[in-house]
């Protein structure tokens, strides 16, 4: 399927749409993907979103709801529905899915929707209610195929065929004892191919990756990516079934941590919705900027200290600058690499040490390099040798700095236990803008006067 952009002629043609009868809008909705009407639901009134899914059959509703992005609240959409539509709508969902959606509700709310549906639906949905979002056992769907250790082929297939009616996919079996105790992990295929006489205990993979309820979110991802796996099984500390990540759930998991390390490196508060107005944005940004505003104060009071030099020696002042730009951008390109090497995975101490040293091997032919070329500026332009000298070793020197600060701070930040992805940035900056002033300010001043 090809993706689908919002054109002002579907949002035309919806509208117009939800000016007739509820016949002409069915017919049009049908042309459209559960996932492309979540996302013309983005420009669309509440009142007309209610309407939609008030008349949408259970089934294509929810996974509307389903699709929608947390910025849209699906949540309040949900809320304001007739009761018995509602309850269809959630008892269609993946338990997942449901959870994370009524999670964001109040109690009352909360125990009203659970009350309404099946019994057996609001207990799964209770019990994910328990765990933090950020955790396998929030990722998880209890919904999962298992069948016991003791079943031979022909009876491990009625089981699987009768608990499959129920779900939409499954990509693994899990196998049990009496105790709900998980064992191991069968294939469909496994079962499929094997002898007609042979017994679940014959198939079973006992050498498995599985993960605890209270395991973060981005280790079950990391587990999945390195192992190449389709669905996890989530036990509890006794090694008790309670349910399963799938690989669909951690793409989701990814990008919206990927958005999170994006944001907190740009300075921008992890609390602030990607569609949000603008008084949520200053909310989030103002204290950053303030902070930052510090800083530059800090690195203005490097060039106060040498006011005489520059005074004196003028073009220094163009060319710190230039230095003091490139030692941003250099520490950017390092803090960036290193950033998103400690969220795939934990480096040992011999890791580390390599990134530092590997960043400072980069840092300094990089600020040769870059030095050379200011070298040969200064001579052409300004016809002074020792001025380029000064520049080459200040242009150097920065860049050494930058690539040190960016590989080492975030490291540094994440041993101590602070994320390295929101307060790395700032603290970079102001090494390298301070030591970019400084640099050849003082240079300038031991050599050149």
């Amino acid at each position: 399927m090809q993706s689908f952009d919002i054109d002002k002629s579907d949002l035309l043609r919806i509208k117009a749409a939800l000016e007739a009868d509820d016949a002409e809008l069915q017919l049009v909705l049908k042309e459209y993907h559960a996932s492309e009407i979540a996302i013309l639901f983005e420009r669309l009134p509440q009142e007309a979103k209610e309407r939609i899914i008030n008349i949408l059959p259970a089934d294509i509703a929810s996974e509307v709801i389903s699709e929608m992005t947390e910025e849209s609240h699906p949540e309040e959409l949900l809320v304001n529905l007739h009761p018995e539509k509602r309850s269809e709508i959630v008892e269609e969902l993946d338990y997942d899915v449901a959870t994370d959606i009524i999670s964001q509700l109040d109690e009352e709310d909360q125990k009203e929707i659970l009350g309404d549906i099946d019994q057996e639906d609001a207990t799964s949905i209770r019990a994910l209610l328990n765990y933090d979002e950020d955790t396998a056992g929030g990722l998880m769907n209890s919904e999962i195929i298992k069948v016991h250790i003791n079943l031979n082929k022909k009876q491990a297939l009625e089981e699987i065929i009768r608990q499959s009616e129920e779900m939409e996919e499954f990509y693994t079996i899990c196998v049990i004892d009496d105790d709900n105790t998980l064992k191991g992990i069968l294939s469909i295929k496994t079962v499929i191919k094997a002898r007609g006489d042979a017994r679940v205990s014959d198939l079973v993979d006992t050498d498995f990756v599985y993960v605890k309820a209270d395991l973060d979110q981005e280790e079950v991802a990391r587990l999945i990516s390195q192992y190449n796996l389709t669905s996890i099984p989530v036990v509890d500390d006794n090694m008790k079934l309670l349910g399963r990540v799938t690989v669909d759930d951690i793409i989701d998991v990814m990008e919206e941590e990927n958005t999170e390390d994006l944001l907190k490196i740009s300075g921008v508060s992890e609390d602030e919705e990607l569609s949000g107005n603008w008084k949520d944005a200053i909310k989030s940004r103002l204290p950053w900027l303030v902070i930052n505003l510090g800083t530059a104060y800090l690195a203005a009071s490097v060039i106060r200290h040498f006011e005489p030099t520059v005074k004196q020696i003028p073009t220094i002042a163009a060319y710190m600058t230039i230095i003091a730009g490139m030692g941003g951008n250099a520490a950017t390109q390092a803090l960036a690499v290193t950033v998103r090497r400690i969220s795939l995975s934990d480096l040992s101490d011999r890791q580390s040490y390599n990134t530092v040293f590997k960043e400072f091997l980069v840092g300094m032919l990089n600020g040769a390099a870059n030095g050379l070329i200011v070298l040969l500026i200064a001579v052409f332009y300004d016809a002074d040798l020792k001025l380029g000298a000064v520049l080459f070793l200040a242009m150097t020197g920065n860049l050494i700095v930058a690539g040190l600060t960016g590989a080492s701070i975030p490291l540094i930040l994440k041993r101590v236990g602070v994320d390295p992805a929101v307060a790395s940035t700032i603290i970079i900056n102001t090494f390298t803008d301070c030591i970019g002033f400084l640099l050849p300010l003082w240079l300038a001043s031991s050599f050149l006067l």
